[in-house]
């Protein structure tokens, strides 16, 4: 789409469309001054022929008429001119019909019959038409001399072919099939009639086109024997030759056909699964059984076995231990049958990109969200951004948006120097193959580069390159640094132009194309992919659902721009590590076997920049290498926010495609009972045909309740029944016919006669912040409101319609990020997270009590409901890690005097555990490192950011109240990992000092009190000191984390900490429950006092 390099910024709702960075502020003021001769029928352009000539349909009259109109009036019409009434001949190019035998005119044995007819109700060929129709609106109309059009003007719309009513691709069965048409909606009552249903003119007398028995079907156009026969052998020589490579083995030299490459690796599966091997699986789940058993034998004698001197810490410990167990079976279920794939990329090159033909890859629109440059650089986003550019694919079928929902105009012209390097470094990429292609990460690697290259213009180009850069990274951070204070009347662009998002909360849509559009190429002259801005339009009093709402703005205006089948979304910090990762995507999306049930593929997150001990288990190894792994296995991973690649039709709502049934058995010869249940199930299938009617009938009353405002439109009765379809994609997707029609179209794109004004518009129009008012967007389309972690609700609605996800792990990462290594931005990142938990457990989509009856599977759900019922852990975890430090404290313990069997058990118990994560590690390829990190993690995060977001959520919910922990930096050192050592006061952090200190003042006095009392109280001493220090153990990470600097613990962490703690003791002191105030000995004072 050709904006000449013009911002474009508009609202729909105020009826803006300007063009800015031009010679002048440029407003379009009609469609038609794009146009040239215009079809009297449809209103639509008419097309140029080979000749360079406008298209005449009557060589009498020359009466202006399209060759869709055209071909319609001969197909189904009374194959007449509207104004001289002279019967239409065949013009070469176009479909014979009847009556056209006796015409003598040139052979056009290629497009005289039309083979293809039944093609034109697909819903590629629906969509275009619908398209065609709104970029082409009331052409026929005068231009305003200056301004905006007006709104009546861009409402009438029309239809340049026959449309059959929208039914995602099938026609009603209650209709017949000559009466499927588009009617013209009531709010386009100005516009004219299209196409109307075939009424013959009693004036005419048309002569039918008989058909002679005798003659051959060839002579009518229905293919011969000899066809047959043709076609036949060569199928059956093709496969002789398939044969020959599965039983022989491919020799080149024996065959010389060009298709056997084909046959022998391009129609094979572009993927397989690696199930885990039987050595490992099986002793897996059999311990897992065995863990089942025991976690029983263990709970019937912590019941059966009450500790009565200290009965309350002993119900505490065991509600704790069974809420334990519960999260334990909704965690490890899950992961009963995981699997790996293995993708082929040179199958799916032999297939899909022939030699010496154009690609025939699908096209892929990816996605980049920032919000406040100052927070997320603009050096990191242009990163992300030409790794994007840069990626080993089709140029033409890529095209990349970044949501600016900050609308910060340091954003815009950052994005203005990187599409000007990017001319520069994509074709450096692509010549030398590197790896990665972000230029950051690529400059700082720690390898010898020319350990491989060995070609002198490589060393001279990489070091011109790196120059290039360093320039660049200057002019970045230039920007970056003048855009640190704000002039009083805001920015201005370079032709003097206000910055229309000087206001963040009240500003228009904007867009603009900085790459893709005719002109702008490489320093070699090969086209480059599109690369669009976006900032949608805010305005006070609208809710705009955050990265939510932005991301289905994205999805709106890339299905009006260049409507890919597929969708990349990706965080401005996650850049493409592998260049080959959307290929990679396409092995699954793009296999004609099992692609079309998938969702999305979902990406492993890797990260650079993360300390090598991982101290807070940024990594997340133990979720991505082996949750992810057993979901994979059953219905597909969750939807984790970033590296992933949708299915377009996924986020539209839409069901997933169901396999069609094998036909039953239909043979007399079957038992009674057989028969019975046949003439049950005939019965049954009556009375849902009965219902079915009803249902009809109804929808037959709601379609005459529109009577009323259907004035104005023509036509016969049955065409209000199409009104109903419309008025439901309506509801659904908005009220832009461009954008509905976009969603019929399956396999994407656009037609070829759109307009650039009228997409613009278009595109501003769905971009505005009213535009999903009454709409399913955010419910049922697109990314899912109602949570900050809208990914795992995304997820869990695709999986709910029936579709499946796939875990692509490929050799090379596909995708890497920045994480927060210090201790305060880690934990306030696990809150968000556990806060989006809650907000989904305590919504009607949560899976506890959502989707029963569709297609998601058992073992699925508990997943999902294990991802949002992990906040509630908190609190039993809180007490449990608190019950040691009390159980030192009194001399009290939660387990009564331990017997051989409670030993036997305590420790089975104990070797199962460790069994089981032994042999997670081993199938899933985790470090214990890894895996010991995420242990103390999930006890750090669990009794503070889980703790926090639990209450934070149930004050957000029920009581409307909005809490929000805010972080703030105190300062750090320079070095490679500084920012380890930054210090970010945060309440989060006072839950597990306090633990930790009364967790080591416990040990402290359990230690003094057992000197004190001999030798008799060590043993008792043994199992307190156990548990206190498991605890203690647990939350080293965070004690290192605050003293990791000798000067870098707070001070007001150490005071909070203290007074918590020594508050705790001394009332525990003041009211020890477990001192029996009724049986105090008072003994005779041995001392006269008179």
């Amino acid at each position: 789409m050709d904006t000449k390099g013009r911002l474009v910024a508009g609202s729909h709702n105020r009826n803006e469309f300007v063009l800015i960075n031009a010679d002048e502020i440029a407003r379009v003021t009609s469609v038609k001054e794009l146009s040239g001769q215009i079809c009297q029928i449809c209103g639509d352009e008419i097309e140029i022929s080979l000749d360079g000539e406008p298209f005449v349909a009557c060589n009498e009259c020359a009466f202006p008429v399209c060759r869709p109109c055209y071909e319609y009036e001969r197909r189904e019409g009374n194959q007449a001119c509207p104004q001289c009434k002279t019967r239409y001949k065949r013009i070469k190019g176009c479909p014979r019909v009847e009556g056209d035998e006796e015409e003598d005119g040139a052979d056009d044995l290629e497009n005289e019959f039309d083979i293809a007819s039944q093609d034109r109700r697909d819903p590629h060929h629906i969509a275009a038409a619908m398209l065609s129709a709104r970029l082409n609106i009331n052409r026929g109309s005068q231009p305003h001399v200056s301004g905006i059009s007006t709104p009546a003007e861009f409402d009438a719309a029309s239809v340049a072919t026959e449309i059959p009513l929208l039914t995602y691709g099938e026609e009603d069965a209650g209709i017949s099939s000559d009466k499927h048409a588009l009617i013209v909606p009531p709010f386009m009552s100005c516009g004219k009639r299209v196409h109307p249903m075939p009424v013959p003119d009693p004036s005419l007398t048309l002569p039918p086109r008989p058909m002679d028995p005798k003659k051959d079907l060839a002579d009518y156009g229905y293919g011969t024997v000899a066809w047959k026969e043709r076609m036949e052998d060569w199928k059956r020589k093709q496969n002789e030759k398939l044969q020959v490579v599965k039983h022989e083995g491919y020799n080149r030299d024996e065959f010389e056909d060009p298709d056997l490459p084909v046959m022998d690796e391009g129609r094979q599966p572009l993927s397989r699964k690696l199930p885990i091997p039987s050595s490992k699986i099986n002793p897996y789940r059999l311990i897992i059984l065995l863990r089942l058993v025991v976690l029983v034998l263990f709970f019937h004698y912590r019941i059966l076995h009450p500790v009565n001197d200290a009965y309350v810490l002993w119900l505490l410990s065991v509600i704790c231990e069974i809420w334990f167990a519960v999260s334990w079976i909704l965690d490890q279920f899950p992961k009963w049958c995981p699997i790996e794939r293995e993708t082929y990329l040179d199958r799916l090159s032999l297939r899909y990109e022939k030699e010496g033909k154009p690609s025939e890859l699908a096209s892929v629109d990816i996605f980049v969200s920032t919000v406040d440059p100052l927070k997320e650089p603009p050096l990191i986003t242009a990163n992300t951004v030409l790794s994007i550019l840069s990626v080993d694919y089709p140029v033409d079928k890529v095209a990349c948006y970044v949501s600016d929902d900050g609308a910060a105009m340091l954003t815009f012209e950052a994005l203005s120097e990187t599409s000007e390097f990017a001319r520069k470094w994509v074709p450096f990429c692509k010549k030398f193959s590197i790896e990665p292609r972000a230029p950051e990460w690529y400059f700082s690697q720690k390898v010898d580069y020319l350990r491989d290259k060995v070609d002198p213009a490589f060393v001279r180009e990489r070091r011109a390159m790196k120059r290039e850069y360093e320039e660049f990274k200057v002019r970045i951070n230039g920007l970056v640094s003048t855009a640190q204070k704000v002039p009083e009347e805001g920015w201005t662009m370079q032709d003097g132009t206000p910055w229309p998002g000087n206001n963040i909360r009240d500003h228009p849509g904007m867009i603009q194309v900085f790459l893709g559009h005719d002109g702008v190429r490489d320093i070699e002259g090969n086209e480059l992919p599109r690369l669009i801005y976006v900032s949608r339009e805010k305005r006070p009093g609208f809710d705009h659902h955050k990265k939510a709402g932005a991301m289905n703005a994205l999805v709106r205006v890339s299905a009006i721009i260049s409507n890919a089948p597929f969708l990349l979304n990706v965080d401005c910090d996650h850049y493409i590590n592998n260049s080959k990762a959307l290929r990679e995507a396409m092995c699954f999306m793009m296999d004609p076997i099992s692609g079309k049930k998938i969702c999305y593929v979902q990406f492993p997150q890797r990260f650079d920049g993360i300390d090598r001990h991982d101290r807070y288990s940024n990594r997340n190894v133990v979720f991505f290498d082996i949750n992810m792994k057993g979901l994979d296995g059953i219905q597909g991973p969750i939807y984790v926010g970033t590296g992933c690649v949708f299915r377009r039709q996924a986020l539209y709502g839409y069901d997933a495609p169901v396999k069609k049934k094998p036909p039953r058995r239909t043979c007399n010869c079957l038992p009674k009972w057989c028969c019975c249940c046949c003439c049950r199930s005939k019965k049954k299938n009556k009375k849902s045909k009965s219902n079915d009617k009803k249902n009809n009938k109804e929808v037959t009353k709601q379609i005459h309740a529109l009577e009323n405002i259907e004035e104005g439109i023509e036509g016969i009765d049955n065409e209000k029944s199409s009104l109903m379809p419309q008025i439901k994609f309506e509801k659904k997707f908005g009220q832009s016919p461009v954008f509905i029609a976009s969603t019929l179209m399956e396999d994407g794109g656009v037609p070829k006669g759109a307009t650039t004004a009228s997409l613009l518009k278009e595109a501003i129009h769905v971009i505005s912040c009213g535009y999903e008012d009454k709409t399913d967007w955010g419910k049922e389309v697109g990314w899912i409101y109602g949570s900050v972690t809208e990914d795992i609700l995304t997820g869990f609605k695709m999986h709910c319609h029936g579709w499946r996800s796939v875990y692509c792990i490929p050799k090379r990462p596909a995708f890497k990020g920045s994480a927060p290594i210090n201790l305060s931005d880690r934990l306030h990142q696990v809150l968000r997270w556990a806060l989006g938990s809650v907000e989904i457990f305590l919504s009607r989509h949560c899976p506890i009590s959502y989707g029963y009856g569709c297609g998601l599977k058992p073992l699925e759900r508990f997943s999902y409901i294990a991802s949002v019922v992990y906040p509630l852990t908190s609190i039993p975890l809180l007490i449990y890690c608190t019950l040691p430090a009390v159980c030192l404290l009194t001399g009290k313990f939660i387990v009564p005097e331990i017997s051989n069997y409670a030993s036997l058990l305590f420790m089975s118990l104990f070797v199962v555990i460790a069994v089981t994560s032994i042999l997670e590690m081993q199938w899933g390829g985790v470090g214990i490192h890894d895996w010991w990190r995420n242990e103390q993690f999930w006890v750090i995060g669990g009794v503070s950011s889980h703790l926090f977001a639990l209450f934070q959520g149930l004050l957000k919910v029920l009581a409307g109240v909005n809490t929000n922990f805010t972080v703030t930096s105190k300062g750090g050192d320079d070095g490679e990992f500084s920012e380890l050592y930054l210090f970010k006061w945060t309440s989060l952090l006072i839950p597990p000092m306090t633990l930790l200190i009364i967790n080591v003042i416990g040990v402290i006095v359990g230690v003094s009190d057992a000197i004190s009392n001999g030798y008799d109280s060590w043993g008792p001493l043994f199992g307190r000191l156990f548990f206190a220090i498991w605890v203690i153990v647990h939350l080293y990470p965070f004690l290192k984390g605050l003293m990791g600097k000798q000067d870098r613990l707070p001070t007001i962490i150490v005071v909070w900490s203290i007074l918590l703690a020594s508050i705790l003791s001394l009332l525990w002191a003041r009211v020890n429950p477990f001192v029996s105030k009724g049986d105090i000995v008072l003994e005779v004072c041995g001392l006269d006092c008179d």
